[in-house]
């Protein structure tokens, strides 16, 4: 197999919005069709047959199941074009690119999708398991009288409804739950969280005047730019909310400086350099390389620890610093969350006993981060975000004309998704 360059092209996606309000009904089919069209239009790929197109959602539908090819088959790309979905949890996103990156840079496909979405206004009720198999129990049933047997063993409480709810199964806490421990640890204040949220929507509301974002976005159900982005948020406002997660007294994760349930799609053209020249299309930037790390979130490391492992491990395989980056996206699940993983990275400590290295990473320069405003700002419909990133980074690269963009994204399950893009 042949090492090629990974190009990327073009990316798309839908305003992002808070769950549970413009986007009610809507499926994750939905969002992620508008996005996927929205970019085959824009990119004039109709009629054309694609490599792969690699998606996926945290919140995924059971009716969804073949998600990926579905959207292919309702967009006007060649009925040839395969789909595939997968699913890492906040990651998603990234890891999708990263699988139709390695496709390229093989030589398997020329040219490829990466993708994908996620609502919580859509998502499915379900029931108690022992109700499953009490209902399983209810269709095998030979005669009316063992049936009425079945229906009569089925207690009252199977018959409400559940939630699925994003809590780490091993610990039964929630990531907010996760990061107050975190911030906890690192001894991150209140005050700082609250500076780092706010300077999101500054940023993210400084991007949107520049007209940054707009050609990034797709028009979805009338709403033209992110529904979350408030750029009269004040040091004053976010100071007076409180605790959302842990109300002991001790708390300091809010609504203002986590990121809200949020519901949206973004798509990324990916290709060889070899076929963007032949089709005529610009190369923003390339997707250098990809990592992908787990620490110990039960024991050890915190829960949203692991972009810090995932860093340390990409800098190391390309021979990099730290400081050797222009711009660093660093997702915001969490302000706090970015906060323990920026002094983590410059603690002894925990660069020897998790990251397994003689010295820290060190320090970024803040003025560096997140330039046109991150997750709190944006929102971060789950497996939609790694998109929204990537294509944020081609396009800053993009208008400075060359550079490196270090991403950073913590997933569940103690995971982290890194990647270098360069111009």
């Amino acid at each position: 197999m042949k090492q090629r360059k990974v190009a990327i092209l073009a990316g798309k996606r839908i305003p992002f919005v808070k769950s549970m309000s413009d986007y009610l009904g809507q499926s994750n089919y939905d969002l992620l069709s508008h996005a996927f069209n929205s970019l085959v239009a824009d990119q004039k790929l109709e009629g054309q047959e694609l490599g792969d197109f690699i998606s996926g959602a945290v919140m995924n539908h059971p009716f969804d199941w073949n998600l990926s090819r579905e959207v292919v088959l309702g967009s006007k790309l060649s009925f040839q074009t395969p789909g595939l979905n997968i699913q890492r949890a906040c990651g998603t996103g990234l890891e999708a690119a990263n699988l139709v990156g390695l496709k390229i840079a093989t030589g398997q496909i020329e040219v490829g999708i990466a993708g994908g979405t996620d609502t919580n206004s859509d998502i499915p009720f379900i029931g108690e398991r022992k109700l499953t198999h009490k209902l399983i129990e209810l269709q095998n049933a030979k005669t009316l009288a063992d049936k009425i047997k079945v229906v009569l063993s089925i207690s009252p409480k199977l018959l409400k409804p559940l939630l699925p709810v994003v809590k780490e199964p091993r610990t039964g806490l929630s990531m907010g739950e996760h990061c107050e421990l975190m911030v906890k640890e690192w001894k991150i204040s209140r005050a700082e969280q609250d500076q780092l949220a706010f300077e999101s929507h500054q940023k993210a509301s400084r991007a949107y005047e520049e007209g940054f974002h707009q050609d990034l976005i797709a028009e979805f159900r009338g709403i033209k730019k992110d529904t979350i982005t408030r750029k009269e948020t004040s040091l004053e406002k976010l100071a007076k909310l409180k605790p959302a997660f842990d109300k002991s007294g001790t708390g300091t994760l809010t609504a203002g400086n986590s990121t809200p349930l949020t519901d949206g799609a973004s798509v990324v053209l990916l290709s060889s350099e070899e076929w963007a020249k032949k089709n005529n299309k610009e190369i923003l930037a390339y997707l250098k390389d990809v990592e992908v790390a787990a620490v110990d979130h039960v024991n050890g490391a915190g829960l949203l620890m692991g972009p810090t492992l995932a860093v340390s491990r990409l800098l190391e395989r390309n021979n990099m610093k730290l400081s050797d980056f222009d711009f660093y996206e660093i997702h915001e699940a969490f302000a706090g969350q970015v906060l323990c993983t920026l002094k983590a990275w410059e603690d002894p400590k925990y660069c020897k006993e998790v990251l397994g290295r003689d010295e820290v990473l060190g320090p970024i320069d803040r003025n560096k981060l997140n330039v046109k405003g991150g997750s709190l700002a944006l929102g971060h419909p789950f497996a939609a975000t790694g998109g929204r990133i990537l294509a944020t980074s081609a396009k800053i690269l993009t208008q400075k004309g060359s550079g490196k963009v270090l991403i950073s994204i913590c997933t569940a399950g103690g995971m982290g998704v890194a990647a270098i893009v360069e111009k």
